[in-house]
């Protein structure tokens, strides 16, 4: 077979194949930030009742990830190896239709309704419930799409960070938009601007998104490394991968535990609601500034060595949270400021990684990577570190005796140990252990490198 020439290396490709992380993230921030705050105060759910709803719909949306990936790969290929050529994109049309219809639908049913719109508190739970599966099914489909094409997009280590520096600059522009124009606009406006997004993206990528490369053919393993049944066999083959996952996975939960909690600390620990959309907005410009610097240090210092940087930085101004109170909003911006600067090492590294290894050509013990199955694994460890912030971390503040809109003012509050102190456990002994436990990356073949993206501002 002949392989495609690698993508032209030019900013107008970049921004084509990038465009879509917009208006996912914009999605992504109500979805899982914004989302318990507003259904607590607004329809009067119980942290538990919310944090039970949204812990076992994410592991059902987890589950179905990697055999949704499965699928949408193969419809990749098929738009790959279409006659018309990749721009046709005919065979994705249809679950590209269905999932933008679910995605839109199910976000203004969550957000739309005012109280009591839905009726008694059973009631508001299986709406919920009903709108957010809508949703999440159509977010899922269109980003495991989306990541699928970018994780074939070939290249050596800082061309990989630098497309995915592409898609992630422009998900930080999604994300700050989302972050403000709720409060500053309402729901409806947000909806419009959301859907008017996401019908520009979906024409850029199919106008002028760069091709990947086809899936490479899998390497028959032997019977006993073999994978042909059930969901733990589907779990593609190799040490590396399954290290990478699970390296991912642990600062996925860093990460997640206190974008739950971030409403609560501002609005009950430092008592200035007010100042949260500015807060948040602080926190991705940060780190889409610091992206492009990021990926300009991979190529310096390589993805590992820039992930467990972020890292370090992420545990320093953690620490720095656990001395905070009423009235700290200028120390907690920041803090936010760092954290958002330490986000831009985990959004260019570990997908790169990823990249590499979907790229890789079989070895031993080790079949060649669907980029679809690899991604359904991914975002299932993504949703289920979601799901065990929201499962966990708020019935666990409830039954410590955390109020939602109380004053927080104890020293060494659930609140607070929660939202600061976990996170910088876990980072920090992951950073210690990352370079011993993913061991070497193989290498794809290189490719004529990008130019960094520019800065992303709101």
């Amino acid at each position: 077979m002949n392989l495609p020439p690698p993508p032209t290396a030019h900013w107008r490709a970049g921004l084509a194949y990038g465009a879509l992380g917009a208006p996912l993230a914009f999605v992504a921030l109500p979805l899982y930030v914004q989302l318990p705050e507003h259904h607590a105060r607004v329809h009067g759910l119980s942290l538990a009742s919310l944090g039970v709803l949204l812990l076992l719909l994410r592991l059902a949306d987890a589950v179905v990830d990697p055999a949704l990936g499965r699928w949408l790969g193969r419809r990749l290929d098929a738009a790959l190896h279409h006659p018309a050529g990749p721009r046709a994109l005919r065979p994705l049309q249809a679950p590209v239709g269905a999932g933008t219809a679910l995605l839109l639908g199910g976000l203004a049913a969550l957000f739309l309704p005012p109280a009591g719109a839905w009726g008694g508190p059973w009631a508001t739970v299986v709406a919920t419930a009903l709108a957010l599966a809508a949703c999440t099914v159509g977010y899922s489909g269109l980003t495991l799409l989306h990541q699928a094409w970018g994780a074939r997009l070939p290249g050596d280590e800082a061309t990989r960070a630098r497309w995915v520096a592409w898609r992630e600059g422009l998900a930080l522009a999604g994300v700050l938009t989302a972050s403000l124009l709720p409060a500053l606009a309402g729901w409806p406006v947000t909806l419009v601007v959301l859907a008017s997004g996401l019908a520009l993206a979906l024409w850029a990528a199919r106008v002028g998104a760069p091709r990947p490369l086809p899936s490479m053919p899998s390497r028959v393993l032997p019977a006993g490394e073999a994978a042909a049944h059930g969901w733990r066999w589907s779990l593609p083959a190799g040490r590396g991968f399954r290290r990478l996952l699970a390296a991912y996975a642990v600062n996925g939960v860093a990460s997640a535990i206190p974008a739950t909690l971030f409403l609560f600390f501002v609005n009950d620990r430092l008592q200035a609601p007010a100042a949260a959309p500015a807060l948040l907005g602080a926190y991705f410009l940060a780190a889409a500034v610091s992206l492009p610097l990021w990926v300009r240090a991979v190529a310096r210092w390589g993805l590992v060595p820039v992930w467990r940087a972020g890292m370090g930085l992420a545990v320093a101004a953690f620490l720095g949270t656990l001395g905070l109170g009423q009235g700290d909003v200028a120390a907690f911006a920041a803090v936010c400021l760092a954290t958002g600067a330490a986000l831009g090492a985990d959004l260019a590294a570990p997908p790169a990684l990823l990249a590499g290894w979907v790229q890789a050509p079989p070895g031993p013990g080790r079949s060649a990577l669907d980029a679809g199955t690899a991604l359904g694994w991914w975002a299932l460890v993504t949703k289920l570190n979601l799901a065990l912030a929201a499962g966990l971390a708020l019935p666990l503040l409830e039954a410590g005796g955390y109020q939602p809109g109380q004053p927080d003012t104890q020293p060494w509050s659930p609140l607070l140990l929660a939202y600061a102190g976990l996170p910088c456990a876990l980072k920090a002994a992951l950073a210690l252990a990352l370079p011993h436990w993913l061991g070497p990356e193989p290498r794809p073949p290189a490719v004529p490198t990008l130019p960094p993206p520019p800065p992303v501002t709101p």
